[in-house]
Protein backbone atom coordinates (compact mmCIF):
# COMPACT_ATOMS: atom_id res chain seq x y z
CA UNK A 1 0.00 0.00 0.00
CA UNK A 2 1.58 3.36 -1.00
CA UNK A 3 2.18 5.56 1.98
CA UNK A 4 -0.51 8.52 0.85
CA UNK A 5 -3.42 8.47 -1.05
CA UNK A 6 -2.33 9.58 -4.90
CA UNK A 7 -4.64 12.71 -6.07
CA UNK A 8 -5.03 14.29 -9.14
CA UNK A 9 -4.16 12.27 -12.77
CA UNK A 10 -0.61 11.96 -13.29
CA UNK A 11 -0.02 10.57 -9.85
CA UNK A 12 -2.99 8.08 -9.98
CA UNK A 13 -1.40 6.88 -13.66
CA UNK A 14 2.03 7.16 -11.88
CA UNK A 15 0.86 5.02 -8.93
CA UNK A 16 -1.12 2.63 -11.48
CA UNK A 17 1.67 1.89 -13.53
CA UNK A 18 4.15 1.32 -11.02
CA UNK A 19 1.96 -0.81 -9.02
CA UNK A 20 0.78 -3.06 -12.06
CA UNK A 21 4.37 -3.15 -13.32
CA UNK A 22 5.06 -4.63 -9.74
CA UNK A 23 2.20 -6.80 -9.72
CA UNK A 24 2.83 -8.35 -13.11
CA UNK A 25 6.12 -9.22 -12.57
CA UNK A 26 5.62 -11.10 -9.14
CA UNK A 27 2.20 -12.62 -10.58
CA UNK A 28 1.92 -12.31 -14.23
CA UNK A 29 -1.36 -10.02 -15.75
CA UNK A 30 -3.12 -13.09 -15.88
CA UNK A 31 -3.35 -13.65 -12.23
CA UNK A 32 -3.37 -9.81 -11.21
CA UNK A 33 -6.51 -8.37 -11.38
CA UNK A 34 -7.32 -4.91 -11.98
CA UNK A 35 -8.46 -4.38 -7.75
CA UNK A 36 -5.51 -6.21 -6.91
CA UNK A 37 -3.64 -3.07 -8.92
CA UNK A 38 -5.91 -0.53 -7.15
CA UNK A 39 -5.24 -1.50 -4.06
CA UNK A 40 -1.96 -1.55 -4.07
CA UNK A 41 -1.91 1.84 -5.98
CA UNK A 42 -3.94 2.97 -3.03
CA UNK A 43 -6.26 4.06 -5.42
CA UNK A 44 -10.14 3.19 -6.99
CA UNK A 45 -10.38 0.60 -9.16
CA UNK A 46 -12.88 2.98 -11.37
CA UNK A 47 -10.25 5.26 -11.90
CA UNK A 48 -7.99 2.56 -13.79
CA UNK A 49 -10.71 2.04 -16.25
CA UNK A 50 -10.87 6.10 -16.58
CA UNK A 51 -7.34 6.42 -17.46
CA UNK A 52 -6.03 2.84 -18.70
CA UNK A 53 -9.51 1.40 -20.49
CA UNK A 54 -9.88 -2.54 -20.30
CA UNK A 55 -6.90 -4.40 -18.51
CA UNK A 56 -5.18 -5.31 -22.07
CA UNK A 57 -4.80 -1.60 -22.28
CA UNK A 58 -3.30 -1.27 -19.09
CA UNK A 59 -0.87 -4.15 -19.97
CA UNK A 60 0.05 -2.49 -23.30
CA UNK A 61 0.38 0.93 -21.00
CA UNK A 62 2.96 -0.49 -18.57
CA UNK A 63 4.75 -2.27 -21.49
CA UNK A 64 5.59 1.13 -23.17
CA UNK A 65 6.13 3.05 -19.54
CA UNK A 66 8.85 -0.08 -18.67
CA UNK A 67 10.45 1.04 -21.70
CA UNK A 68 10.22 4.61 -21.95
CA UNK A 69 11.84 3.91 -18.18
CA UNK A 70 14.74 1.76 -19.43
CA UNK A 71 15.42 4.33 -22.46
CA UNK A 72 15.68 7.01 -19.39
CA UNK A 73 17.23 5.04 -17.36
CA UNK A 74 20.26 4.03 -20.60
CA UNK A 75 20.12 8.02 -21.63
CA UNK A 76 21.02 8.82 -17.68
CA UNK A 77 24.55 7.41 -17.21
CA UNK A 78 22.79 4.91 -14.42
CA UNK A 79 24.94 2.86 -13.00
CA UNK A 80 24.71 -0.79 -14.08
CA UNK A 81 22.85 -2.20 -11.18
CA UNK A 82 20.07 0.21 -12.33
CA UNK A 83 20.29 -0.77 -15.16
CA UNK A 84 20.58 -5.02 -14.64
CA UNK A 85 17.41 -4.08 -11.99
CA UNK A 86 15.15 -2.27 -14.80
CA UNK A 87 15.97 -4.58 -17.15
CA UNK A 88 15.03 -7.87 -14.79
CA UNK A 89 11.63 -6.05 -13.91
CA UNK A 90 10.87 -5.28 -17.80
CA UNK A 91 11.55 -7.97 -19.29
CA UNK A 92 10.01 -10.38 -16.34
CA UNK A 93 6.60 -8.24 -16.75
CA UNK A 94 7.09 -8.88 -20.54
CA UNK A 95 7.09 -12.57 -20.56
CA UNK A 96 5.13 -13.34 -18.22
CA UNK A 97 2.39 -11.25 -20.08
CA UNK A 98 3.70 -13.34 -23.37
CA UNK A 99 3.82 -16.65 -21.50
CA UNK A 100 -0.16 -15.73 -20.20
CA UNK A 101 -1.07 -15.27 -23.73
CA UNK A 102 -1.36 -11.53 -24.42
CA UNK A 103 -0.71 -10.16 -27.64
CA UNK A 104 2.42 -7.91 -26.20
CA UNK A 105 3.30 -6.91 -30.20
CA UNK A 106 -0.01 -5.57 -30.26
CA UNK A 107 -0.76 -3.99 -27.44
CA UNK A 108 2.88 -2.26 -26.11
CA UNK A 109 3.05 1.12 -29.23
CA UNK A 110 6.39 2.24 -28.20
CA UNK A 111 9.69 0.29 -28.13
CA UNK A 112 11.99 3.54 -26.98
CA UNK A 113 14.81 1.09 -25.28
CA UNK A 114 14.83 -0.74 -28.54
CA UNK A 115 15.16 2.36 -31.02
CA UNK A 116 19.15 3.26 -29.61
CA UNK A 117 20.52 -0.50 -30.62
CA UNK A 118 17.97 -0.63 -33.81
CA UNK A 119 19.69 3.03 -34.57
CA UNK A 120 23.22 1.38 -33.71
CA UNK A 121 22.55 -2.17 -36.04
CA UNK A 122 21.23 0.03 -38.89
CA UNK A 123 24.67 1.23 -39.20
CA UNK A 124 26.00 -1.46 -39.41
CA UNK A 125 23.83 -3.28 -41.98
CA UNK A 126 23.22 -2.74 -45.16
CA UNK A 127 19.68 -3.48 -45.31
CA UNK A 128 16.80 -2.48 -42.85
CA UNK A 129 15.83 -6.66 -42.58
CA UNK A 130 19.49 -7.69 -41.54
CA UNK A 131 19.73 -5.10 -39.22
CA UNK A 132 16.60 -5.90 -37.34
CA UNK A 133 16.58 -9.26 -37.83
CA UNK A 134 20.32 -8.87 -36.00
CA UNK A 135 18.46 -6.41 -32.87
CA UNK A 136 15.85 -9.32 -32.88
CA UNK A 137 18.13 -12.03 -32.37
CA UNK A 138 20.35 -9.76 -29.84
CA UNK A 139 17.42 -9.15 -27.28
CA UNK A 140 16.29 -12.92 -28.15
CA UNK A 141 19.55 -13.75 -26.49
CA UNK A 142 19.81 -11.33 -23.50
CA UNK A 143 15.95 -11.90 -23.00
CA UNK A 144 16.71 -16.00 -22.42
CA UNK A 145 19.73 -15.72 -20.08
CA UNK A 146 17.92 -12.93 -17.40
CA UNK A 147 14.73 -15.64 -17.41
CA UNK A 148 16.29 -18.87 -17.64
CA UNK A 149 19.85 -18.32 -16.23
CA UNK A 150 19.72 -20.91 -13.33
CA UNK A 151 18.63 -24.04 -15.92
CA UNK A 152 21.41 -22.79 -18.53
CA UNK A 153 24.02 -22.91 -16.48
CA UNK A 154 22.75 -26.36 -15.14
CA UNK A 155 22.29 -27.88 -18.69
CA UNK A 156 25.63 -26.09 -20.22
CA UNK A 157 27.54 -27.33 -16.96
CA UNK A 158 28.49 -23.71 -16.23
CA UNK A 159 27.61 -22.92 -12.59
CA UNK A 160 30.79 -22.07 -11.50
CA UNK A 161 31.49 -19.65 -14.43
CA UNK A 162 31.33 -16.35 -12.10
CA UNK A 163 28.75 -14.04 -13.07
CA UNK A 164 30.88 -11.34 -14.76
CA UNK A 165 33.05 -13.59 -17.06
CA UNK A 166 29.20 -14.85 -18.01
CA UNK A 167 28.39 -11.57 -18.79
CA UNK A 168 31.14 -10.72 -20.66
CA UNK A 169 30.46 -13.97 -23.11
CA UNK A 170 26.84 -12.88 -23.32
CA UNK A 171 28.15 -9.41 -24.32
CA UNK A 172 30.54 -10.60 -26.74
CA UNK A 173 27.87 -12.99 -28.10
CA UNK A 174 25.37 -9.80 -28.76
CA UNK A 175 28.25 -8.03 -30.34
CA UNK A 176 28.73 -11.06 -32.72
CA UNK A 177 25.33 -11.01 -33.29
CA UNK A 178 25.09 -7.22 -34.31
CA UNK A 179 28.44 -7.66 -36.52
CA UNK A 180 27.80 -8.10 -40.06
CA UNK A 181 28.71 -11.32 -41.74
CA UNK A 182 31.35 -9.55 -44.00
CA UNK A 183 33.01 -7.47 -41.36
CA UNK A 184 34.99 -7.62 -38.71
CA UNK A 185 35.08 -7.06 -34.34
CA UNK A 186 31.73 -4.72 -33.73
CA UNK A 187 31.56 -3.58 -30.03
CA UNK A 188 28.10 -2.08 -29.10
Amino acid sequence: MPDATPTGKDAVVAAVLASAADLFAQRGPAATTVRHIAAQAGVNHGLVFRYFGTKDQLIGAVLDHLGMEMATLQNSGASLEQLDAGFERQWRVLARAILDGFPVGQLQKQFAGMQGLLEHALTLHDDDVTARTALANAVALQLGWRLFEPFLRAAAGIEDVAESDLREAVNTEMARIFRPAHSGPTTI
